[in-house]
Protein backbone atom coordinates (compact mmCIF):
# COMPACT_ATOMS: atom_id res chain seq x y z
CA UNK A 1 0.00 0.00 0.00
CA UNK A 2 1.02 3.48 -1.13
CA UNK A 3 1.73 5.75 1.92
CA UNK A 4 1.33 9.43 1.76
CA UNK A 5 2.16 12.33 3.67
CA UNK A 6 0.18 15.03 3.10
CA UNK A 7 2.19 18.58 4.83
CA UNK A 8 -1.08 21.79 4.80
CA UNK A 9 -4.59 20.77 5.27
CA UNK A 10 -6.32 23.70 4.39
CA UNK A 11 -9.49 23.58 1.63
CA UNK A 12 -7.56 21.75 -1.03
CA UNK A 13 -4.72 19.78 1.22
CA UNK A 14 -7.53 18.53 3.53
CA UNK A 15 -9.82 17.65 0.50
CA UNK A 16 -6.92 15.99 -1.20
CA UNK A 17 -6.05 13.89 2.12
CA UNK A 18 -9.90 12.49 2.05
CA UNK A 19 -9.88 11.20 -1.63
CA UNK A 20 -6.60 9.35 -0.87
CA UNK A 21 -8.27 7.78 2.12
CA UNK A 22 -10.67 6.77 0.22
CA UNK A 23 -8.91 4.85 -2.23
CA UNK A 24 -7.39 2.87 0.69
CA UNK A 25 -3.96 4.37 0.29
CA UNK A 26 -2.02 4.92 4.19
CA UNK A 27 -2.12 9.16 5.17
CA UNK A 28 -0.52 11.02 7.41
CA UNK A 29 -1.63 14.63 7.46
CA UNK A 30 0.06 17.74 9.43
CA UNK A 31 -0.85 21.49 9.48
CA UNK A 32 0.93 24.03 10.66
CA UNK A 33 -2.32 24.80 12.83
CA UNK A 34 -3.29 21.43 14.42
CA UNK A 35 -6.95 22.26 14.59
CA UNK A 36 -7.30 22.45 10.93
CA UNK A 37 -5.44 18.47 10.61
CA UNK A 38 -7.30 17.13 12.99
CA UNK A 39 -10.63 16.40 11.61
CA UNK A 40 -8.69 14.44 9.20
CA UNK A 41 -8.30 11.34 12.47
CA UNK A 42 -12.46 10.70 11.82
CA UNK A 43 -11.89 9.98 7.92
CA UNK A 44 -9.03 7.50 8.84
CA UNK A 45 -6.08 10.34 8.44
CA UNK A 46 -2.58 9.54 11.07
CA UNK A 47 -2.57 13.05 12.48
CA UNK A 48 1.38 13.73 13.07
CA UNK A 49 2.69 16.20 15.60
CA UNK A 50 5.20 17.52 13.32
CA UNK A 51 5.98 17.50 9.31
CA UNK A 52 9.43 15.21 10.24
CA UNK A 53 6.79 12.92 11.80
CA UNK A 54 4.76 13.27 8.70
CA UNK A 55 7.16 12.07 6.09
CA UNK A 56 8.51 9.31 8.20
CA UNK A 57 7.94 6.21 6.02
CA UNK A 58 5.80 8.08 3.55
CA UNK A 59 6.39 7.11 0.02
CA UNK A 60 4.77 10.10 -1.34
CA UNK A 61 5.11 13.76 0.24
CA UNK A 62 2.64 16.52 -0.52
CA UNK A 63 3.16 20.18 -0.09
CA UNK A 64 0.10 21.80 -0.47
CA UNK A 65 0.57 25.33 1.10
CA UNK A 66 -0.02 29.47 0.71
CA UNK A 67 3.68 30.12 -1.11
CA UNK A 68 7.06 29.17 -1.82
CA UNK A 69 8.15 30.19 1.69
CA UNK A 70 6.18 28.28 3.83
CA UNK A 71 6.73 25.29 1.29
CA UNK A 72 10.56 25.38 1.62
CA UNK A 73 10.41 26.07 5.80
CA UNK A 74 8.19 23.48 6.07
CA UNK A 75 10.45 21.04 3.92
CA UNK A 76 13.75 22.09 5.63
CA UNK A 77 11.95 20.75 8.89
CA UNK A 78 11.03 17.65 7.47
CA UNK A 79 13.93 16.69 4.90
CA UNK A 80 16.26 14.87 7.37
CA UNK A 81 12.90 12.43 7.57
CA UNK A 82 12.23 11.54 4.05
CA UNK A 83 13.30 7.98 2.85
CA UNK A 84 15.33 7.97 0.08
CA UNK A 85 12.90 6.56 -2.50
CA UNK A 86 10.33 9.41 -1.33
CA UNK A 87 9.01 11.43 -4.43
CA UNK A 88 7.49 14.78 -3.23
CA UNK A 89 4.99 16.18 -4.69
CA UNK A 90 5.30 19.89 -4.86
CA UNK A 91 1.28 20.95 -5.59
CA UNK A 92 1.52 24.36 -4.20
CA UNK A 93 1.05 27.59 -6.53
CA UNK A 94 4.45 29.14 -6.30
CA UNK A 95 5.22 30.70 -9.66
CA UNK A 96 7.76 30.32 -11.96
CA UNK A 97 10.82 31.41 -9.65
CA UNK A 98 9.74 30.26 -6.68
CA UNK A 99 9.71 26.25 -8.30
CA UNK A 100 12.85 27.30 -8.62
CA UNK A 101 13.59 27.45 -5.51
CA UNK A 102 11.78 24.11 -5.13
CA UNK A 103 14.41 22.14 -8.12
CA UNK A 104 17.53 23.70 -5.75
CA UNK A 105 16.48 23.06 -2.28
CA UNK A 106 15.81 19.31 -4.27
CA UNK A 107 18.96 19.14 -5.71
CA UNK A 108 20.74 20.11 -2.05
CA UNK A 109 19.11 17.57 -0.40
CA UNK A 110 18.91 14.92 -2.91
CA UNK A 111 15.41 14.50 -3.26
CA UNK A 112 13.27 13.06 -6.04
CA UNK A 113 10.80 15.62 -6.65
CA UNK A 114 8.02 16.62 -9.17
CA UNK A 115 6.46 20.10 -10.47
CA UNK A 116 2.76 18.90 -9.97
CA UNK A 117 0.03 21.89 -9.43
CA UNK A 118 -3.28 20.70 -9.43
CA UNK A 119 -6.42 22.71 -11.18
CA UNK A 120 -10.08 22.36 -9.21
CA UNK A 121 -10.98 23.56 -6.02
CA UNK A 122 -12.84 22.13 -3.25
CA UNK A 123 -15.62 20.24 -4.56
CA UNK A 124 -13.32 18.08 -7.06
CA UNK A 125 -10.56 17.71 -4.27
CA UNK A 126 -13.19 16.65 -1.97
CA UNK A 127 -14.17 13.94 -4.76
CA UNK A 128 -10.89 13.21 -6.44
CA UNK A 129 -11.41 15.06 -9.75
CA UNK A 130 -8.97 17.51 -9.79
CA UNK A 131 -6.72 17.38 -13.20
CA UNK A 132 -2.87 17.06 -12.13
CA UNK A 133 -0.77 19.24 -13.99
CA UNK A 134 3.03 17.23 -13.56
CA UNK A 135 6.57 18.00 -14.74
CA UNK A 136 9.99 16.32 -14.04
CA UNK A 137 11.51 12.91 -14.20
CA UNK A 138 9.12 10.25 -16.20
CA UNK A 139 11.36 7.56 -14.14
CA UNK A 140 9.15 8.75 -11.07
CA UNK A 141 5.70 8.48 -12.90
CA UNK A 142 5.06 4.81 -11.04
CA UNK A 143 5.42 5.94 -7.48
CA UNK A 144 3.15 8.47 -7.53
CA UNK A 145 0.95 6.84 -9.97
CA UNK A 146 -1.86 5.65 -7.01
CA UNK A 147 -1.95 8.36 -5.32
CA UNK A 148 -1.97 10.85 -8.35
CA UNK A 149 -5.04 8.45 -9.47
CA UNK A 150 -6.96 8.52 -5.97
CA UNK A 151 -6.68 12.63 -6.40
CA UNK A 152 -7.08 13.31 -9.52
CA UNK A 153 -9.70 12.71 -12.64
CA UNK A 154 -6.98 12.40 -14.82
CA UNK A 155 -3.08 13.56 -15.20
CA UNK A 156 -1.86 15.65 -17.62
CA UNK A 157 2.11 15.00 -17.81
CA UNK A 158 3.22 18.80 -19.20
CA UNK A 159 7.17 17.71 -19.68
CA UNK A 160 10.01 16.47 -18.20
CA UNK A 161 11.31 20.12 -17.19
CA UNK A 162 10.73 20.35 -13.57
CA UNK A 163 8.64 23.82 -13.18
CA UNK A 164 6.88 23.36 -16.81
CA UNK A 165 3.65 22.33 -14.89
CA UNK A 166 3.79 25.53 -12.76
CA UNK A 167 4.37 27.72 -15.96
CA UNK A 168 0.75 26.07 -17.51
CA UNK A 169 -0.57 26.37 -13.80
CA UNK A 170 -0.25 30.12 -14.46
CA UNK A 171 -1.33 30.48 -17.20
CA UNK A 172 -5.10 28.58 -16.71
CA UNK A 173 -5.10 30.59 -13.85
CA UNK A 174 -4.84 33.71 -15.58
CA UNK A 175 -7.80 32.60 -17.65
CA UNK A 176 -9.77 31.99 -14.56
CA UNK A 177 -9.21 35.45 -13.29
CA UNK A 178 -10.00 36.85 -16.24
CA UNK A 179 -13.16 34.67 -16.46
CA UNK A 180 -14.01 35.46 -13.27
CA UNK A 181 -13.78 39.52 -13.54
CA UNK A 182 -15.55 39.44 -16.36
CA UNK A 183 -18.47 37.50 -14.89
CA UNK A 184 -18.19 39.91 -12.16
CA UNK A 185 -18.20 43.28 -14.76
CA UNK A 186 -21.06 41.96 -16.42
CA UNK A 187 -23.65 41.26 -13.12
CA UNK A 188 -22.29 44.40 -11.34
CA UNK A 189 -23.38 46.29 -15.12
CA UNK A 190 -26.82 44.35 -15.69
CA UNK A 191 -27.51 45.51 -11.85
CA UNK A 192 -26.40 48.74 -12.37
CA UNK A 193 -28.47 49.46 -14.95
CA UNK A 194 -31.25 48.49 -12.96
CA UNK A 195 -31.84 44.57 -14.54
CA UNK A 196 -31.85 41.20 -12.27
CA UNK A 197 -28.86 40.09 -13.24
CA UNK A 198 -30.11 36.41 -13.37
CA UNK A 199 -31.12 37.77 -16.62
CA UNK A 200 -27.09 38.02 -17.87
CA UNK A 201 -27.18 34.48 -17.22
CA UNK A 202 -30.33 33.51 -18.81
CA UNK A 203 -29.18 35.31 -21.73
CA UNK A 204 -25.58 33.04 -22.31
CA UNK A 205 -27.02 30.00 -20.92
CA UNK A 206 -26.37 27.27 -23.45
CA UNK A 207 -24.72 29.61 -25.60
CA UNK A 208 -20.84 29.60 -26.75
CA UNK A 209 -20.06 31.76 -24.52
CA UNK A 210 -21.27 30.02 -21.57
CA UNK A 211 -19.61 27.71 -19.17
CA UNK A 212 -20.21 25.96 -16.20
CA UNK A 213 -18.09 28.15 -14.51
CA UNK A 214 -19.65 31.29 -15.35
CA UNK A 215 -22.94 30.14 -14.08
CA UNK A 216 -21.53 28.64 -10.80
CA UNK A 217 -19.66 31.78 -9.97
CA UNK A 218 -22.32 34.18 -10.91
CA UNK A 219 -24.82 32.56 -9.05
CA UNK A 220 -22.82 33.02 -6.04
CA UNK A 221 -22.13 36.72 -6.91
CA UNK A 222 -26.27 37.11 -7.05
CA UNK A 223 -26.69 34.97 -4.02
CA UNK A 224 -24.03 36.64 -2.23
CA UNK A 225 -22.93 32.99 -1.00
CA UNK A 226 -19.02 33.42 -0.81
CA UNK A 227 -18.19 30.17 1.15
CA UNK A 228 -14.94 30.00 -0.54
CA UNK A 229 -13.62 27.49 -2.86
CA UNK A 230 -10.86 29.75 -3.65
CA UNK A 231 -10.14 32.28 -1.10
CA UNK A 232 -10.01 35.86 -2.56
CA UNK A 233 -7.18 36.76 -1.10
CA UNK A 234 -5.32 33.28 -2.71
CA UNK A 235 -6.61 34.79 -6.50
CA UNK A 236 -4.39 37.86 -5.22
CA UNK A 237 -1.23 36.06 -4.31
CA UNK A 238 -1.78 33.65 -7.87
CA UNK A 239 -2.50 36.73 -9.78
CA UNK A 240 0.81 38.62 -8.65
CA UNK A 241 3.02 35.41 -9.82
CA UNK A 242 0.64 35.62 -13.27
CA UNK A 243 1.90 38.72 -13.51
CA UNK A 244 5.61 38.31 -12.85
CA UNK A 245 5.67 35.38 -15.19
CA UNK A 246 3.96 37.58 -17.85
CA UNK A 247 6.51 40.09 -17.45
CA UNK A 248 9.52 37.12 -17.92
CA UNK A 249 7.37 36.31 -20.62
CA UNK A 250 7.91 39.72 -22.67
CA UNK A 251 3.79 39.96 -22.74
CA UNK A 252 1.83 42.25 -21.66
CA UNK A 253 0.67 42.61 -18.49
CA UNK A 254 -2.40 44.83 -18.84
CA UNK A 255 -5.20 42.59 -18.49
CA UNK A 256 -3.42 40.84 -15.14
CA UNK A 257 -3.17 44.54 -13.95
CA UNK A 258 -6.70 45.36 -14.00
CA UNK A 259 -7.69 42.04 -12.19
CA UNK A 260 -5.43 43.01 -9.63
CA UNK A 261 -7.14 45.88 -9.16
CA UNK A 262 -10.50 44.88 -8.47
CA UNK A 263 -9.50 42.00 -6.40
CA UNK A 264 -7.33 44.31 -4.49
CA UNK A 265 -10.42 46.83 -4.21
CA UNK A 266 -13.19 43.93 -3.03
CA UNK A 267 -10.05 42.71 -0.45
CA UNK A 268 -10.10 46.07 0.54
CA UNK A 269 -14.01 46.13 1.55
CA UNK A 270 -12.98 42.96 3.50
CA UNK A 271 -13.88 40.05 1.24
CA UNK A 272 -10.27 38.49 1.01
CA UNK A 273 -11.05 35.29 2.97
CA UNK A 274 -14.47 34.67 0.99
CA UNK A 275 -14.40 32.53 -2.10
CA UNK A 276 -13.16 34.86 -5.38
CA UNK A 277 -16.43 35.63 -6.44
CA UNK A 278 -16.58 38.10 -3.90
CA UNK A 279 -14.85 40.29 -6.49
CA UNK A 280 -17.95 41.42 -7.92
CA UNK A 281 -17.70 44.25 -4.98
CA UNK A 282 -14.92 45.12 -6.49
CA UNK A 283 -17.16 46.41 -9.21
CA UNK A 284 -19.44 48.48 -7.09
CA UNK A 285 -22.25 46.27 -6.29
Amino acid sequence: MTSVAVLGTGIMGAGMARSLLREGLDVTVWNRSPEKAKPLADDGATVADSAADAVAGADVVITMLFDIEPVLSVMADAAGSLRDDAVWMQASTVGIEGTRRVGAFAAEHGIDVLDAPVLGTKAPAENGKLVILASGPSALRDRVASAFDAMGARTQWVSETLGDASKLKLAVNAWIGVMVNGTAQSIALARGLGLDPQQFLDAVDGQAVDSPYVQLKGKAMITGDYTPSFELDGVIKDTDLIRDALAEAGTATTLADAVADRLAAASAQGHGAEDMAAVVHGYGT
